[in-house]
């Protein structure tokens, strides 16, 4: 196994929207994957780039993906946000997690951003236990909350 680590470029996009398929699967909500390849696309190389990520590859297959952007808070700054983080399951065990972990750190750093965010299911011991090694704090007091495309449209 020789893996290397590299930015994402257009042409890896449907390899990407397939991980990120299985990472809804893992997290069992693969309805809510809704986003075509065309929206996929254009939102990481359009003419408005909003997402930026690493692969982890493995000869010509992609095997992992760290995807992020940049996160504004009114209370801190610019964060770097972490969106989807994943190794494909016969890759796991390997290390090429903490390479892409490392990698977003990394560039979170280089960016001189005021810190870096993400999620974890309350219920993903393995991801709360790779967090864990570094040192991650959890919120416990905010709720996720969201509109759907058609809730957006339905609202006056």
């Amino acid at each position: 196994m020789n893996i290397k680590l590299r930015r994402a470029i257009a042409e890896d996009c449907p390899r990407l929207l397939e991980l990120i398929m299985e990472l809804a699967i893992y997290e069992k909500a693969p309805q809510e994957v809704t986003v075509t390849l065309d929206e996929f696309v254009a939102a990481g190389f359009g003419e408005n780039p909003v997402w930026k990520s690493f692969v982890a590859v493995d000869g010509e297959n992609i095997v992992g993906l760290a995807l992020f952007y940049v996160r504004y808070s009114t209370w801190k700054g610019c964060r770097l946000y972490l969106e989807d983080f994943l190794v494909t399951e016969n890759y796991r065990g390997k290390g090429i997690g903490k390479l892409l972990f490392d990698r977003v750190v990394q560039e979170a750093k280089e960016g001189n951003f005021n810190g870096m965010n993400w999620q974890v299911l309350d219920w993903n011991t393995p991801a709360i236990n790779f967090y864990d090694k570094y040192g991650a704090a959890y919120e416990s007091e905010w709720l996720n909350a969201s509109f759907s495309k058609e809730q957006l449209e339905a609202l006056n």
